[in-house]
């Protein structure tokens, strides 16, 4: 999902050409039968959620899967050239999928249906690259349906614009491979039930004017006005330019601009917000309403399709801050747990989900929990170094700007941060993300990440002297949360590393009342 610059260039045998030939005059033939309009539904100027969104938000909490052509290949994205024998699920089993988003408390399931590469899981008429051209046959996009609808859960779809196969794709008329999208399209909304959402992504290969948007729009509200629609990468600093604005940015209503119009929600994979996210957004002199939706990976490596190496799984303490992060201020959360090439998810994986669930207490009869009442945001911290920088972009107020993309950074391996607190304010949970070296893997594509921190400890001054209140004699790992197990009040909070392995930086430390 993310782009590569080593991007391949497709190439189409003489059969291909043929039968790309043939399927022109049968889309548009398809496409007067369907009563297609060319009357766009609109999206309004509002400032407040439409029905759509006001479903999206009241879902919350999705669980994403990848599975394809690239699970059999182990890589993240491919250019249309893997053969479809290559896709061989030995134990495939979408029940057991949608099972385990039932049990970790997940809302919907957001189902990759076609990726950059173009295999479809599903048996389109349009195209033979997909399950139906491969050694197993099997529906996946109708199973998952299925399986939501036996499970309660609701059903979702990802589907890639860019299209690496299909040799429509490389028509100067852009307009043929738009009608190939929406025949497709129209085969998912038509034959498999109640679609919420449709996630699309890989609009970087084209002019955001060449993908037909509306016509996708247009579509999709014609079978379903409910559901939500958004392109990756949405917003855009100025109108007409590809001046993209990261999601950390959007603190200010009214002040950037949509890419791809209409979008009913806001898509940046796999970026954060900040818990200053504003909604209002311009296009054409006009604003709109939008909510963001996260992209996450429950491993801890970064990888969306799961590769034949087990990998290991976030820690539940990141897992569980980031799903509060995600879910405030009515934003959205879709994990991604993968299958593997048995077509089964792992049962460490699985587990880790589920745990993950109960621990939040999730219930499709209960409103999404929520975090406790942060009491350290935005006030005065200082550090006992600094790194050097033009910008001070590393200064000490990082730590507590509602911003996991800023961050402090000490110019010293042993440093300390301060934090003033409201003496009148009491807490009971502290949580910490720390900023780590990355190293990339074999597959070009996933990170590990190494921790700085080995040891540190968190002390709160009253009247005048300090209490050690946490000592960590270990790596905190991404996220460390303490809970304590009583409420305190303070008037600072101070940070210390007594073990580094480098200069320690940290995203954030959020000082929490957890009622």
């Amino acid at each position: 999902m993310k782009p590569w610059s080593d991007r391949l260039t497709l190439t189409a045998s003489t059969e291909q050409v043929s039968r790309y030939m043939i399927k022109t005059i049968l889309l548009s033939c398809a496409l007067a039968l369907t009563g297609y309009s060319s009357i766009a539904q609109a999206q309004l100027p509002s400032g407040k959620p439409s029905p759509a969104q006001q479903a999206m938000i009241n879902r919350g909490y999705g669980m994403f899967i990848h599975f394809g052509i690239n699970t059999f290949a182990d890589v993240e994205w491919s250019d249309g050239t893997i053969p479809a024998e290559k896709y061989n699920p030995t134990q495939l089993d979408p029940d057991q999928w949608v099972r385990t988003a039932r049990d970790a408390g997940f809302r919907y399931v957001l189902l990759i249906t076609k990726h950059h590469d173009g295999f479809c899981l599903w048996d389109s008429k349009y195209t033979t690259y997909d399950v139906a051209s491969s050694p197993v046959k099997t529906d996946v996009v109708r199973a998952v349906s299925d399986a939501c609808k036996k499970y309660g859960l609701q059903f979702a779809i990802y589907y890639s614009l860019w299209d690496r196969h299909e040799p429509s794709y490389k028509s100067p008329d852009k307009q043929l491979y738009v009608n190939y999208m929406l025949h497709q399209l129209t085969e998912l909304f038509t034959n498999y039930g109640n679609i919420c959402e449709l996630w699309l992504d890989g609009g970087w290969d084209r002019k955001p004017e060449e993908w037909g948007i509306e016509q996708v729009y247009q579509l999709v509200k014609k079978f379903n006005p409910n559901c939500a629609v958004s392109v990756n990468h949405t917003i855009v600093n100025e109108e007409g330019q590809r001046n993209f604005t990261l999601p950390s940015k959007m603190t200010e209503d009214n002040k950037y601009y949509f890419q791809y119009f209409p979008s009913d929600f806001r898509l940046w994979d796999p970026k954060l917000i900040t818990r200053f996210d504003k909604k209002q957004y311009l296009h054409n002199g006009q604003s709109y309403y939008l909510p963001f939706e996260h992209t996450l990976c429950i491993s801890n490596r970064w990888n969306w399709f799961e590769k034949s190496t087990q990998l290991p799984v976030r820690d539940l303490d990141e897992l569980e801050e980031l799903f509060y992060w995600c879910t405030d201020n009515n934003n959205c959360l879709v994990m991604n747990v993968p299958p593997d090439q048995t077509g089964r998810i792992r049962e460490y994986q699985a587990l880790a989900a589920i745990e993950l669930g109960q621990r939040l207490g999730l219930s499709l009869k209960k409103p999404l929990p929520k975090n406790g009442r942060f009491i350290s945001l935005q006030k005065t911290a200082s550090a006992s170094s600094v790194w050097h920088d033009k910008e001070n972009i590393y200064a000490a107020n990082a730590v507590n700007d509602g911003n996991l993309d800023s961050r402090w950074a000490s110019s010293d391996t042993l440093a300390s941060l301060e934090i003033t607190l409201n003496p009148a304010d009491a807490f009971n949970k502290i949580s910490i993300f720390e900023y780590k070296d990355t190293k990339d893997l074999a597959d070009g594509f996933s990170q590990a990440r190494l921790p700085r921190i080995q040891a540190y400890a968190v002390d709160i001054q009253q009247n005048g002297h300090w209490d050690t209140i946490y000592l960590g004699d270990a790596p905190m790992g991404d996220c460390k949360v303490i809970r304590l197990p009583r409420r305190y009040q303070a008037s600072r909070l101070r940070f210390r590393v007594t073990k580094a392995t480098a200069p320690p930086s940290l995203y954030e430390i959020s000082v929490i009342d957890m009622k």
